[in-house]
């Protein structure tokens, strides 16, 4: 990449990228119903599986916007589809959000068949994903400089 080229944001709220202000939300959320899958798993309190339910569900909304202002920049700019990380950055994280939405779906039975083992497992792989595709993202911020002002 040529110094003087830009690779802005498509997704923008007064000059700030919209996608990165998004992303920690589910991150949090998925990390979250992983803790809260392991916590109910070790002491079967129902309490631990209703937090993973609702972390899910809130990390699956946010996941979904920050899904769509990053599909904005990707298909915005061909300067950022250009970027080696791009396409494994966006594969993965399409993954990990189909992922957490059937893991959604599966918390929404009792907690005992919600949780263990697909709904653990579900959570891990996610999580597992979303360390990595996290990794791309931020090369393609800090090594590549997509969405920052220069």
């Amino acid at each position: 990449m040529q110094e003087d080229v830009r690779v802005r944001s498509t997704a923008q709220i007064a000059g700030h990228p919209i996608h990165p202000m998004l992303v920690p939300i589910p991150i949090a959320c998925f990390v979250g119903a992983l803790l809260t899958d392991i916590a109910y798993v070790v002491s079967a309190e129902i309490m631990w599986a209703d937090f993973s339910a609702w972390l899910l569900l809130v990390g699956v909304i946010f996941g979904v916007l920050a899904a769509i202002a990053g599909l904005i920049d990707f298909l915005g700019n061909r300067l950022v589809r250009a970027q080696a990380p791009a396409w494994p950055h966006l594969i993965g994280n399409t993954v990990a959000l189909i992922l957490a939405i059937f893991n959604t779906m599966i918390h929404t039975r009792d907690a005992w068949t919600s949780v263990w083992p697909s709904g653990l497992v579900l959570s891990a792989i996610t999580v597992l994903i979303l360390a990595i595709t996290g990794w791309l993202g931020w090369a393609m911020v800090y090594r590549h400089g997509v969405g920052v002002a220069r």
